[in-house]
């Protein structure tokens, strides 16, 4: 970045001063004055820049109470003077300053309090477009202010900066965007991920985080609103980071912030709304929470994105079978030593050789609950099937969520095995199939020696319908208990479903977002159960292989 390149802002020159003339002494800053923390002296480098936008325009900037608790909590330093915190989350609804601050904060690591010799600041976004946002916001900033003019070289070409003026650092700053070319190479001592929540994939976030590892004290900060889906990667940081806050994992170098609305809470009550926005009534207008409030409670269709975008709330903005409040009332523990040599139904739903492969067994007690104890598998590269359908495979796989189905392809003797393994221990009453490739399976349980009832259970809207409908009470009457299975979770997340024109309905794997095999089976466990008309006593067991 040495050369300035085509449509580099000039740097203005500072007049030579007059032989024998004293030298003016350099204007003070306040962020220098005496006994300030190293928040502090963040907090007062940002307020002594404008605002160049919006209603508050032309005014100095003012950190709000609850932006300086953030700030306060990021900057924090240990006995030795040094920053604490590595990585910092802050979630919070739209319209609430997020490309502000993040201007700001990469202002103050270019040429503030945090820059250091030859720093390296990026900001991240999923597009060019949204790459742009932070740097022309830096632009403006540097254009009102004459210290900053002197010191910066613009290059709106590239929307790259260089802090290589009077009294700069020789620090960089550059924009990134996930559709371009590679970032391999960097060594940020600063990074803003603005949106993860609508990144595909954790790619340019991994480039930017695994980088830093030259850095002294560096630090990266996400500013996002929430993912709709639990396995992207800003819903992997926030559930680390609340993890983190819960006590379940101890590191001080994460913090989280999070502003969002409980799913519970009433959507269209002011109140909730305040708990995602922190600045409505400020600066986030609250005549326009109002007119979206209003139009998401009169179309149910809006409902989905008002919550996600608005309230902050992790949940899908297209209709899906089931909501994340209704499943999160299904995620409870189930000990499955407990489950050992209680009776059970079966289902198999075989599929391609290279799908995952769901296995789902069902515990009936007493009320009429279900325990769900999912098993799954995947055969082939992980790694490639991630990118293929942009889940955590590999770290499911490392904590015991995902099973190997083979080299390359799915063997149907492992599945074979396994079900044998189950029939011993839970006395399995009957399974059932769909017909596709029943025979490969068929030809290794005999060769076990596994005489397992094989029932046929249909795809189809006979068959699937009163297993869907039956899946769906128990969810919303909070009767199943999934221990929290992230796979199932997953796969329950993607479902969308098909209606006939008599309204029945069964799931519809090209409309869904993603793999639904395991929610495939679990419904089918539902049917099994109802067309069997099974004692209180006996659970169910169900496996899925999707196609």
């Amino acid at each position: 970045m040495g050369k300035r390149g085509p449509n580099a802002v000039p740097m203005p020159k500072a007049p030579k001063p007059k032989q024998g003339a004293a030298q003016p002494k350099p204007t003070p800053r306040p962020w220098d004055a005496p006994g300030l923390s190293r928040a502090a002296r963040v907090i007062a480098f940002a307020e002594s820049l404008p605002v160049t936008s919006g209603t508050l325009a032309g005014t100095q900037f003012k950190f709000r109470p609850w932006q300086r608790r953030w700030i306060e909590k990021v900057y924090r330093t240990d006995a030795e003077g040094r920053r604490v915190v590595r990585t910092a989350v802050n979630s919070m609804a739209r319209k609430n300053g997020k490309t502000d601050m993040a201007a700001r904060l990469c202002l103050a690591h270019l040429a503030g309090p945090e820059a250091e010799e030859r720093g390296e600041c990026y900001s991240a976004a999923n597009d060019r477009l949204q790459a742009g946002k932070i740097f022309n916001e830096m632009v403006a900033i540097i254009r009102r202010v004459d210290w900053l003019v002197q010191r910066v070289s613009i290059r709106s070409h590239s929307k790259e900066l260089e802090d290589i003026g009077p009294g700069g650092t020789g620090s960089i700053y550059a924009a990134l965007s996930s559709d371009v070319g590679t970032k391999h190479g960097l060594s940020p001592s600063f990074f803003c991920y603005d949106e993860l929540g609508q990144s595909p994939d954790r790619k340019l976030y991994d480039v930017l985080d695994t980088a830093m590892g030259a850095r002294a004290e560096p630090l990266g900060v996400v500013i996002s609103t929430q993912a709709a889906r639990d396995d992207a990667p800003m819903s992997e940081l926030v559930d680390y980071g609340l993890r983190v806050q819960r006590g379940e994992i101890d590191d001080p170098s994460f913090d989280l912030e999070l502003h969002t609305a409980p799913l519970e809470a009433d959507p269209w009550d002011p109140a909730t709304w305040l708990l995602a926005n922190p600045a409505l009534g400020d600066f986030r207008s609250l005549e326009d929470v109002q007119r979206m409030a209003k139009q998401a409670e009169r179309l149910p269709s809006r409902e989905a994105s008002f919550r996600n975008l608005i309230l902050n709330q992790r949940v899908s903005t297209s209709a899906h079978f089931l909501t994340p409040a209704v499943w999160a009332g299904c995620t409870g523990a189930v000990d499955r030593e407990r489950l050992k040599g209680r009776p059970c139904f079966a289902a198999l739903d075989l599929g391609g050789t290279r799908d995952l492969t769901a296995l789902v067994l069902v515990f009936e007690d007493d009320d009429g609950g279900l325990d769900v104890a999912p098993h799954f598998w995947l055969a082939g590269d992980l790694r490639e099937h991630e990118d293929t359908d942009r889940a955590p495979y590999v770290v499911w796989e490392q904590q015991g969520h995902i099973l190997s189905g083979g080299a390359k392809t799915l063997d149907p003797k492992i599945v074979a095995t396994k079900i044998a393994e189950l029939h011993g221990a839970y006395d399995i009453r009957a399974l059932a199939y769909d017909r596709w490739r029943i025979e490969d399976l068929r030809r290794e349980l005999d060769a076990l020696g596994c005489a397992v009832e094989l029932v046929p259970h249909g795809q189809g809207f006979k068959d699937m319908a009163p297993a869907v409908s039956e899946f769906e009470r128990l969810a919303h009457e909070g009767k199943l208990r999934t221990g929290d299975h992230p796979v199932l979770t997953w796969n329950v997340s993607n479902v969308k479903t098909t209606s006939d024109p008599a309204g029945n309905r069964k799931f519809d794997k090209q409309k869904s977002t993603g793999r639904i095999d395991g929610a495939q089976a679990l419904a089918m466990c539902c049917g099994l159960r109802l067309r069997q008309e099974a004692p209180a006593e006996f659970g169910v067991f169900f496996v899925d292989v999707a196609a």
